[in-house]
C-alpha cells in the first residue's frame, strides 16, 4: 500500500503558498501565519496557534484538511520535517577522508539529538495519556515490528516484562495474525512501523482489533494506514540523510517512545514494576562471573 503522506520533496510550504489566493479570509490569516512562522509552528498547540492567529480552532483544522492532512497532528508531522535544520547542516559538509573523527561524532549526536527533540515537540498529550491508561490496565500486551520495526518491538517486550502486565513481540508475521485472533477486550496490541504501510503489521492489527483488542501504532506518517487503523498513534519525526534513511534515523526515536511509555506505565505499577526489577536483578546475577 502507498505511503499517502508528503515528504520533504512534496513542501508543504510550497503547497499552502499554491492554494493561499483559494483560501478563506481566515483561512489566509492563518496560512499567512505559518509562511512567516514555520519553525515556530512545531511547538504550538492548535489551540495556540489559532488564538495566535484570533481564529477558531475549526479554522486552522479546516486548512489542514484543505492541504491533505488528517489534521492539525499529522500537519505539524511534515512540516517539522521540512522546517527543522535540514541534513545538509549536519552531513553534507562530513568528509570520512578530511574531517577529524570527533567532528564527526559531534554532527552525529547532534542529529540524533535534533531528532528526539522534533518528536518530543509532536507528541500529542490527550493521545499520550489514552495509550498510558490501556496499556497500564492491560491484560496482555503484544508488540509487532518487521524488518527494522522488529528490534524496537523486542527491546519494549524486553523493558514491559518488568510491569508484571504479560506481553510478548513478535516479528513474524504468521505468530503475528495467529497470536492476534486469540486476544480479546482488554488487550493491547502496539504496531510498530516507521512508514505505516507494512501489510503484515496492518493485517496485525486488523485481526487484532476485530478480536476486541485496542490497538495503537508508532509511526514517522500522519496520513499512513496505519494512522487510519490504529485507536491511537504517536508519532516519530526525523530527515533523511546520507548515509541514513529517515527508517534509519527514526529507529532512536522510537526507541524514546517505547522508553517514555514503560516509564510512564512502571510509575503508575510502582510497587510491582520495582519488585519485578529486584527479582530480575537477583536472576541476572547468576549469568555473571
Amino acid at each position: 500500500m502507498p505511503d499517502s503522506t508528503p515528504r520533504v520533496s512534496e513542501s508543504v510550504l510550497a503547497k499552502l503558498r499554491a492554494v493561499y489566493s483559494q483560501l478563506s479570509s481566515k483561512e489566509q490569516q492563518v496560512a499567512g501565519y505559518i509562511l512567516e512562522h514555520a519553525s515556530d509552528i512545531v511547538h504550538l498547540s492548535i489551540t495556540e496557534l489559532s488564538e495566535l492567529c484570533e481564529c477558531a480552532d475549526a479554522t486552522v483544522f479546516r486548512l489542514c484538511r484543505r492541504l491533505g492532512f488528517r489534521g492539525y497532528q499529522a500537519f505539524k508531522i511534515a512540516l517539522a520535517s521540512e522546517v527543522t535544520n535540514p541534513k545538509q547542516a549536519i552531513y553534507q559538509e562530513i568528509n570520512l577522508e578530511d574531517d577529524d573523527v570527533l567532528s564527526i561524532a559531534g554532527n552525529i549526536f547532534a542529529a540524533n539529538m535534533e531528532t528526539l527533540r522534533d518528536t518530543l515537540h509532536i507528541l500529542n498529550r490527550d493521545e499520550l495519556s489514552a495509550i498510558i491508561d490501556w496499556l497500564a490496565g492491560a491484560k496482555r500486551i503484544e508488540f509487532y515490528g518487521s524488518g527494522g520495526s522488529a528490534a524496537i518491538a523486542q527491546d519494549a517486550y524486553h523493558k514491559f516484562m518488568r510491569t508484571g502486565i504479560p506481553c510478548i513481540h513478535h516479528s513474524d508475521a504468521h505468530y503475528q495474525v495467529m497470536s492476534a485472533s486469540l486476544l480479546q477486550e482488554g488487550d493491547v496490541v502496539v504496531g510498530i512501523s516507521h512508514s505505516g504501510s507494512n501489510k503484515d503489521i496492518l493485517e496485525a492489527l486488523r485481526v487484532a482489533k476485530d478480536a476486541g483488542a485496542k490497538t495503537i501504532g508508532i509511526t514517522s506518517y500522519g496520513k499512513s494506514p496505519l494512522v487510519k487503523l490504529a485507536d491511537c498513534c504517536l508519532y516519530t519525526t526525523s530527515r533523511e540523510t546520507v548515509f541514513r534513511t529517515e527508517a534509519l534515523s527514526s529507529r532512536l526515536a522510537q526507541l524514546f517512545l517505547i522508553d517514555l511509555l514503560y516509564v510512564a506505565v512502571s510509575l503508575r505499577r510502582e510497587a510491582q514494576t520495582v519488585e519485578n526489577i529486584q527479582h530480575i536483578r537477583e536472576a541476572i546475577s547468576l549469568k555473571r562471573l
